[in-house]
């Protein structure tokens, strides 16, 4: 029988995809007592990674429009907390075990002239408050990177609250 939470992702109409494996030489979690930490996750679709690097061209004033890069980017945010998820249920077995999404820390892969990291990092909070409610409300840091892995666009990491 499902969980509460599997329940919630099929209501949302989501399935977790398969954990990724490791690009390197890393573990995809730790868990330490009740703490589970996960390594960074990328926007994979099935074995595509949304790649790309965003600029001060893809700023947006207010509310990003569907066919922007900005929220091309926070759907790859999600996408890489949806990753995060399937990982957090091969640690545990058991998404209803997560007790509270701890923090998140999102990369963009992005130049200097880029400053909407927060709004592409987003994508993947508001991923774990649909999904976890209030235990789904985190600290975070939204950070730009030069680079990152498999030239993708946005890299996010968590810590959760295990019980």
């Amino acid at each position: 029988m499902a969980g509460r939470i599997e329940a919630r992702l099929e209501e949302l109409g989501i399935a977790l995809p398969q954990p990724m494996a490791p690009l390197a030489d890393y573990v995809p979690y730790v868990q330490s007592g009740n703490m589970l930490y996960v390594s960074g996750q990328l926007p994979l679709i099935g074995d595509r990674v949304v790649t790309g690097q965003l600029t001060e061209a893809d700023h947006v004033e207010s509310e990003a429009p569907p066919d922007s890069r900005l929220a091309e980017a926070a759907e790859a945010a999600r996408l890489c907390a949806l990753n995060m998820l399937a990982q957090v249920r091969a640690a545990t077995g058991d998404l209803d075990r997560v007790r509270r999404v701890v923090k998140l820390t999102g990369f963009v892969n992005c130049d200097g002239s880029f400053a909407q990291q927060p709004q592409v990092v987003n994508g993947a909070s508001t991923f774990m408050g649909t999904v976890f409610g209030e235990a789904g409300r985190h600290a975070r840091s939204a950070v730009g990177a030069a680079g990152l892995p498999r030239d993708a666009m946005v890299e996010v990491e968590g810590i959760f609250e295990i019980g």
